[in-house]
């Protein structure tokens, strides 16, 4: 599918914004980034000089989509570059209300995997936990925009904060479950008090080996990765975090910190980006992000290609983009530096990057390597049917 890029280049040049300065004791402390969120275009003003386009955007998700931004992410974003990457992906935009062909609220199927209020069993041997609608930033490309950020919608059959116990009931019922994943909407976003009674729940389940928190703190608000946090969920390993770097620029000292307290308290990370139009999808942007994600030791894990969702497919990119970027990363990166580039589906993750052979009509393969440099190996070096192997 084939977007327009983004041209909102008003010229916003002018003052800089005079942008807040809290006490440091108060910017290191989550809560406070929590309750002075940016969600007003006054507030928004206190941190970048705002385009018209994107004060008509703002105007005109009202009612639809929330937003909201905090300090922490809101001081990433350049305050005179409309383009900037942090700021796409927090800045409502006017193209979130056009319609694209195919797009859907739910295009990867999670309300037809809903076995409870919360749980979505799709694969055999896993199921995710829909712990809350609520996040510190609502990112503009969010999968689950409907669920989390559509004031009138939500996956939820009862309210977030009524009982787990149909949710823990049927995974206990179902011991061929052994990983859970809790996502929503951010599970930290609550408390750690909270968050601990849920993960003491699956932990108490014998069938659960292991419980993954998805979770874009680290990248959003990484004060809110806390020694306490840490020390709680290390009481019941194990415990595994995957978060959401999508560009270079998130990557910053207070980022880093968050994960290195993650890993001293053995809890490893992984990454999944999204490859999003204007933001991430040339080969220099992704392999710089990869590289320095290895740098501060999170696993890139998934590229996922940007789900065709409503009010979202204006990030999308064509699976072309995405082979270019994958053949741009293979053999140009250490290898466990290249993620796994999937498009989401109704039928589950489907792995889409180009094959490196092809089979050739004497049985063998003709390999390519990310040089475009070609090898034939025939049948007797690598067979390729069992019958054929030594």
């Amino acid at each position: 599918m084939s977007h327009a890029a983004p041209t909102d280049r008003e010229d916003t040049t002018g003052p800089p914004p005079a942008r807040p300065a809290p006490e440091q004791a108060e910017w290191d402390d989550w809560r406070w980034h929590m309750r002075k969120r940016v969600n007003t275009v006054e507030k928004a003003r206190e941190w970048i000089n705002l385009t018209e386009g994107e004060e008509r955007a703002i105007a005109g998700v009202a009612g639809r989509y929330r937003w909201s931004i905090t300090p922490y992410y809101a001081s990433l974003m350049d305050p005179d570059d409309p383009l900037c990457p942090v700021r796409q992906q927090a800045v409502p935009a006017a193209d979130e209300l056009l319609e694209f062909p195919g797009a859907e609220v739910d295009p990867v199927g999670d309300t037809l995997y809903r076995r409870t209020n919360r749980v979505v069993h799709k694969y055999p041997d896993r199921v995710i936990l829909l712990v809350t609608e609520a996040c510190p930033v609502y990112c503009r490309h969010c999968t689950r925009k409907f669920h989390t950020t559509d004031l009138q919608g939500s996956y939820f059959r009862d309210d977030e904060g009524g009982a787990y116990d149909e949710d823990l009931r049927y995974i206990s019922e179902h011991p061929e479950i052994r990983d859970v994943l809790l996502t929503g909407g951010d599970p930290l976003s609550y408390q750690d008090g909270r968050l601990e009674e849920i993960v003491a729940g699956l932990r108490a389940i014998p069938s659960v080996e292991i419980i993954r928190i998805g979770s874009r703190f680290p990248v959003l608000l990484p004060q809110r990765i806390t020694e306490e946090l840490c020390t709680m969920l290390s009481r019941y390993h194990p415990v595994w975090l995957n978060t959401h770097f999508n560009h270079p620029k998130e990557i910053t000292p207070e980022s880093a910190a968050a994960v290195d307290r993650l890993l001293r308290h053995g809890i490893p990370v992984g990454n999944q980006t999204v490859l999003l139009r204007g933001i991430n999808d040339d080969v220099a942007t992704m392999r710089r992000l990869m590289t320095e994600l290895l740098r501060i030791r999170v696993r890139p894990y998934y590229l996922y290609h940007c789900d065709n969702v409503t009010g979202v497919a204006h990030f999308m990119t064509s699976v072309e983009k995405g082979w270019e970027i994958m053949e741009g990363l293979q053999g140009h990166i250490t290898g466990f530096g290249v993620p796994q580039y999937v498009l989401t589906t109704k039928i589950g993750k489907i792995p889409v990057s180009r094959p490196s052979f092809t089979e050739t009509p004497d049985g063998g393969l003709l390999l390519r390597n990310f040089r475009g440099q070609e090898l034939h190996v025939d049948a007797t070096t690598h067979p390729i049917t069992e019958t054929d192997a030594r």
